[in-house]
């Protein structure tokens, strides 16, 4: 999905276009929450693979220093829609898919 689209903001949505898809808004915050959570993990995997370049194995107060492509690797992803947003964003254009769980 391109994250240029996706507002940075918290935006007023009509809760009965988002309970549309699954006929109860409770499902769909459910359905919300859960791709919110595996793009947080995704995007937590990804940064930490990036800093973990960074990370050295002297970990004293006198030998921490600022490293300037660090800094714009933070700033970066601090700069990208939250996860909630592009899970709100995905459901609205109906790039999600999910199913309920059948009981037996």
């Amino acid at each position: 999905m391109d994250t240029k689209k996706i507002p940075t903001n918290t935006i007023t949505r009509d809760i009965k276009t988002l309970a549309e898809p699954t006929g109860n808004i409770y499902k769909s915050v459910v359905v919300l929450y859960k791709r919110a959570n595996q793009i947080a993990i995704a995007e937590k995997k990804e940064l930490t693979k990036k800093l973990e370049d960074f990370k050295s194995d002297r970990d004293t107060m006198e030998e921490v220093f600022e490293n300037r492509e660090q800094i714009e690797i933070s700033k970066y992803y601090e700069r990208q829609p939250k996860p909630d947003l592009v899970a709100i964003a995905e459901f609205e254009n109906g790039e999600l898919t999910y199913r309920d769980a059948v009981s037996e």
